[in-house]
């Protein structure tokens, strides 16, 4: 029963240090990049600008 305990505490461990490097890792790109790069969609107009359309 203490194996499953230990395993229990590590992947407690394990859960917290992800959400400290999401948060981390959300706090500096929300500081290194502006909100509208972020919420822009370059990808999606060059998609858009080389589609060829057939009638």
């Amino acid at each position: 029963m203490e194996t499953w305990n230990l395993l229990e505490y590590a992947a407690w461990g394990v859960s917290a240090l992800l959400a400290l490097y999401m948060l981390v890792d959300w706090l500096r790109v929300d500081s290194t990049y502006s909100e509208d790069v972020l919420t822009s969609s370059r990808e999606g107009e060059l998609e858009a600008i080389t589609e060829e359309h057939h009638v």
